[in-house]
């Protein structure tokens, strides 16, 4: 019987009052010897992120982004619940279960140079647990206050342990003015609880603009100082593989320049969902998925 089974909450979180912030306890690369040594990810362990350059090819970038771009401006997908859009300018946020919505995107899942990443770190079979597009326009570009994904996931879906990894692929150039993705490296390794309860649907708020589950002013300020702040400059075609805990965010993009990414988040066939630990109900499948076949 595992800890998610006996209902041991080892991460509280959204809770009345401010809490301490806990020392992490699970490992963060849980592949051992025998899955092999990926020199891409030698600073996985201790930053908790590794970047890999050109995981794309230039051909291959220009053709997701024909992708996306065809995805954005479909206007029967416009209507589908999986498609989030900017609160001001209405213009297309997210676009979740991508996987699902597009066959090049399936196919780029089961990329032995995507899965192989994710299960050297996670050290088991994996599933899609989460997967979208990202889109940041020029000029209105809304960034993505600092938080921990696991501690969303920990909540309001019902992930037990941070045995999870994202992969974020740059279908754009990430400059450090368009809101690429700022990071505190070594955060992974401390899980900061948030204060306040969880309302009913959250999520139909929470994915335009997170309010609740969002660490208070001062933790940010703590974890800034012990470990600093690091941000994914890279060119297109270039993947960011961090952990489910690590504290990260973007700014907004005032620049003319646009961001996009594929966004997928691997977890652990061993790290099933149960019921939320903080939370009214579970969120919808396409943004935490229940189906735990693992990719194939």
């Amino acid at each position: 019987m595992t800890l998610a089974d006996n209902g041991i909450d080892r991460y509280p979180t959204r809770t009345p009052s401010p809490q301490a912030v806990l020392d992490r306890l699970d490992p963060a690369v849980w592949g051992g010897p025998e899955s092999g040594a990926l020199e891409s990810l030698a600073s996985f362990e201790s930053d908790g992120y590794a970047i890999i350059d050109e995981l794309l090819t230039t051909a291959e970038v220009a053709d997701f982004s024909a992708e996306i771009d065809r995805l954005a401006s479909d206007p029967e997908l416009r209507l589908d619940e999986r498609v989030i859009v900017e609160k001001k300018s209405n213009r297309v946020r997210s676009i979740f279960e991508v996987h699902r919505i597009s066959p090049m995107v399936a196919d780029l899942v089961r990329d032995p140079r995507v899965i192989e990443l994710a299960r050297h770190v996670l050290g088991s079979d994996v599933y899609i647990h989460q997967s979208r597009v990202n889109y940041m326009p020029g000029f209105e570009g809304t960034g993505f206050y600092w938080h921990s994904d696991f501690e969303t996931w920990h909540a309001e879906d019902g992930m037990p342990a941070p045995r999870a990894v994202s992969l974020s692929i740059a279908l754009t150039d990430n400059y450090p003015f368009n809101g690429s993705l700022m990071l505190m490296p070594g955060s992974h390794r401390t899980f900061v609880p948030c204060q306040g309860s969880t309302p009913t649907d959250y999520y139909r708020e929470s994915l335009q603009e997170q309010w609740i589950g969002v660490p208070s002013h001062e933790h940010i300020t703590e974890m800034a100082e012990k470990y600093g702040i690091a941000q994914f400059t890279g060119a297109r075609g270039s993947a960011l593989l961090f952990d489910s805990n690590i504290m990260h965010g973007s700014a907004s993009n005032i620049t003319p320049f646009p961001r996009s990414n594929i966004f997928l988040v691997f977890n652990s066939v061993e790290n099933e969902l149960v019921a939320p630990y903080s939370a009214p109900a579970s969120r919808p499948t396409y943004i935490a998925a229940r189906d735990f076949d693992p990719v194939r």
